[in-house]
């Protein structure tokens, strides 16, 4: 079964991201727990809490349905030692919040080294951060999102997630959340049915279908290697339906949260309605 959905805005209340999901007929969303721009945030009152909670069993999202997504804020590779710990401080903050909701998928973009450490010392320094922060929380497997290479961005390579799993201490509480836009703006073509085999006959040959925890559907504005992040409608871009048609017939992509972050929120139902109509 095919889950699909877009990341909705939890302003108001993160109960209110659960009544927004249901409004678009989706059956996943994702959401942002706290501003994704600050570092810090009110705890979760108890009264909070249990109006998500509520709000999911009336509308039939269970935990797998959902994909949490962390601060834009946080470096989990951040050569500078004082700001790493600012990082890993806010990301177990973050694993928290989730666990407090009862949520067990956190999306997080992985790091970046901004020209000052090397990538291996960077990679390494994410898998640092990754088994701190599982050690010091339970139930919440840490999802480890692809990038453009926009910047010095890490992640925009599958064996970069693979070095980075590879160190994780618990392997049954890290995954990968694949974004077809910054995949295809990192060099894997999706434009037809065999490339898309190619790109993902790759992905499970280097990481494997066993850590796809979720995935972001969205076009691109930026052309294919041009490690420019720049989402589009789908359709609209250089990628085309043909792969969002591809992932939604394909039984490995089932049962997984496949969010929308394409750019006009105001067709988002119409999108919803044609990606279920692919299955």
């Amino acid at each position: 079964m095919k889950f699909v959905g877009a990341h909705v805005s939890a302003a108001g209340g993160v109960d209110q991201a659960v009544i927004r999901a249901h409004q678009l007929e989706a059956t996943a969303f994702a959401l942002f727990t706290k501003n994704q721009r600050q570092w810090c945030a009110a705890p979760l009152s108890s009264r909070v809490i249990d109006q998500f909670k509520t709000a999911c069993v009336k509308y039939r999202y269970g935990p797998g349905q959902i994909l949490a997504h962390n601060s834009y804020l946080i470096n989990l590779g951040h050569p500078l030692t004082k700001a790493l710990e600012k990082s890993r401080c806010s990301f177990l903050d973050e694993m928290q919040r989730c666990q407090q909701l009862g949520l067990t998928l956190l999306n997080f973009h992985p790091g970046s080294h901004l020209l000052q450490i090397n990538v291996d010392k960077c990679l390494a320094r994410i898998t640092e951060s990754i088994n701190i922060v599982l050690d010091k929380t339970q139930g919440v497997t840490a999802v480890i999102e692809n990038t453009a290479g926009q910047g010095s961005n890490l992640g925009f390579k599958f064996e970069h997630l693979a070095v980075i799993i590879h160190g994780v201490e618990d392997k049954t509480r890290v995954g990968v959340c694949i974004d077809t836009c910054h995949a295809f703006a990192a060099g894997y073509d999706l434009r037809t049915e065999e490339k898309c085999t190619e790109t993902f006959r790759q992905f499970d040959d280097i990481l494997g279908f066993n850590y796809l925890c979720g995935m972001h559907l969205n076009d691109a504005k930026s052309g294919l290697r041009s490690y420019v992040d720049r989402h589009h409608n789908l359709g609209a871009g250089n990628i085309g339906k043909t792969a969002f048609s591809y992932i939604m017939r394909d039984p490995r992509f089932n049962n997984i949260p496949l969010i929308l972050e394409t750019v006009d929120p105001e067709i988002w139902p119409q999108e919803i309605a044609w990606l279920k109509a692919q299955e």
